[in-house]
């Protein structure tokens, strides 16, 4: 009849439309994800012939048979794509002693690319107990596991419903655990994690008060390559907006490191500076740093209007809580840079230019 379903196009084992055909040593041919979990559980013999197979099997793609289906589909009302698989299915194959590296990243990979199109999923994965099939994988010496394991925690983060059973289930250890020691594309998604995670109030507390968490991002803005201080430094300033880790990141020595990064062009740092200068000890830090002033005003002069804005901020407080700062920042400029700012476009750095230039000209007026 026209329009008949093939027989051979359907997998022997799963019986249902092949998406990728790939062929065994014994001749015959399976979707490459059926075989694969049949090879994984420990199977070393052919499904249909029964006969053994080599220690380690390859699977060769069967081109003719791949483009032959796609040839039908238009053709075909009968024919329809395969649906996906159950995550539990996936997740078995995360948890499975048996499974190798390669069915592990291509279960990842379905789940990743389910999660980023369908919120429900998303959901419905948080439900399957899939975090803990995901922190085996973080904990995994395969890098590219790693990787893609905490890119699909970040990519469940994004829900909010989320975020907070995230923390409950141990992610924060696992992320700092990366931050201190992981591979460079590894520390860059682990610190953007914690800022996702870092949207809800009560989680910026329970990272702040993990054990090396802050230290680990410092040192990361430290010593990490470009794309890694960025997202470090983009957690730092998420987590620091709770006031109590304010004073736990100048004591893990993040002022000098922030003052240094910024002063090398990462604009970033620039922002967690203007939030730490909001606690004592942070402005105490920047005041005994010899070359702060200078650089906040290389940033005023230098930066974009979101920089321009965090320096305004650091300064400001310094300002108004430092005499010596004020006869500082007159001496640097400060005061004819915030007059030209007056005519910015920026609203807030307006307003923050107004509120300096009357800090510097009230404490250095009172002072001559």
């Amino acid at each position: 009849m026209a329009g008949q379903l093939p027989e051979h196009f359907k997998c022997p084992i799963s019986l249902e439309i092949m998406s990728d055909p790939v062929i065994l040593q014994s001749g015959h041919t399976f979707d490459r994800s059926s075989i694969q979990r049949w090879l994984d559980a420990g199977h070393r013999t052919c499904p249909i012939t029964k006969l053994p197979l080599p220690e380690h099997a390859s699977l060769i793609p069967n081109h003719a048979l791949r483009s032959l289906i796609s040839n039908f589909a238009p053709i075909s009302p009968l024919l329809h794509h395969p649906p996906p698989p159950q995550p539990e299915t996936l997740i078995y194959t995360l948890t499975s002693p048996s499974s190798s590296s390669h069915s592990k990243f291509d279960s990842l990979r379905q789940l990743t690319q389910l999660a980023n199109t369908d919120s429900l999923f998303r959901r419905r994965l948080t439900d399957s107990a899939v975090v803990p099939a995901l922190l085996s994988c973080v904990d995994s010496v395969d890098d590219s596991l790693r990787e893609k394991a905490l890119s699909l925690l970040l990519n469940l983060s994004l829900d909010d419903d989320n975020k907070v059973g995230l923390v409950a289930e141990g992610v924060v250890g696992r992320v700092v655990a990366v931050l201190t020691a992981g591979p460079s594309d590894c520390r860059a998604v682990a610190a953007t994690l914690l800022t996702s995670l870092a949207v809800v109030e009560v989680n910026k507390a329970t990272i702040g008060a993990y054990p090396h968490a802050i230290e680990a991002l410092v040192s990361l803005v430290r010593d990490g390559k470009g794309r890694e201080k960025k997202e470090a430094a983009t957690a730092l300033y998420a987590i620091c907006s709770f006031p109590d880790n304010r004073r736990r990141a100048v004591e893990c020595g993040a002022v000098p490191v922030l003052l240094r990064s910024a002063d090398s062009g990462l604009e970033r740092s620039v922002e967690v500076l203007g939030v730490l200068a909001k606690c004592k000890e942070g402005r105490e830090q920047m005041e005994r740093f010899r070359w702060c002033v200078q650089i906040l005003a290389r940033v005023l002069i230098n930066g974009t209007s979101r920089g321009v804005q965090y320096a305004l901020l650091a300064l400001n407080n310094l300002c108004c809580n430092s005499e010596a700062t004020v006869l500082e920042a007159v001496k640097a400029g400060i005061l004819e840079i915030c007059l030209g700012l007056l005519h910015d476009d920026n609203e807030k750095v307006r307003r923050n230019s107004s509120c300096l230039i009357q800090v510097l000209r009230g404490n250095h007026g009172r002072m001559s």
